[in-house]
């Protein structure tokens, strides 16, 4: 059976941004919450959510989740009209926000949405503090995890 990557926030994944790894250098991650509605808790408890398309944006002073998708379910709700990629608001401490937008907006870092995930019962997203890799870092990564695999691959036939 293959091993699958585990994240290290211990909680049940919902969504990966696996583009992120390998579109960025990431520094550093945090945890933030969300602010979400009724529909799109139950929309992330059947796993109905993806990442792969959004970014994070920093905004008067605080910061939000852009491009996210969530699909709503069916039966969800009959008088709220779901918006499947609203711009959702992320929960984080002053302190912590003062230090990402005075690094976005001075170290010329970047916000990526990682991955999402449940923490107590509650919907967690993993953003990454990044820089944006050149084209010859990305060759550079796609070399390196070919050899990762060619590796695995030799050593497993002996």
């Amino acid at each position: 059976m293959a091993k699958t990557k585990q994240p290290k926030h211990g909680g049940s994944t919902i969504a990966l941004n696996k583009k992120a790894g390998h579109d960025y250098h990431i520094e550093q991650r945090y945890e933030t919450g969300l602010a979400l509605e009724g529909w799109e808790v139950k929309s992330l408890r059947a796993g109905r959510a993806q990442l792969k398309e959004s970014y994070v944006k920093l905004l008067h002073g605080e910061a939000f989740l852009l491009g996210a998708h969530v699909s709503p379910l069916s039966a969800a709700s009959t008088h709220v009209t779901p918006d499947p990629t609203r711009t959702r608001k992320l929960l984080l401490k002053r302190a912590e926000l003062n230090r990402l937008i005075g690094l976005t907006e001075r170290a010329g870092y970047t916000l990526v949405p990682t991955a999402m995930y449940w923490k107590r019962g509650r919907a967690k997203l993993e953003i990454g503090l990044a820089k944006g890799k050149k084209l010859h870092d990305k060759r550079a990564t796609e070399k390196d995890r070919d050899w990762q695999r060619e590796k695995e691959r030799l050593f497993k036939h002996h």
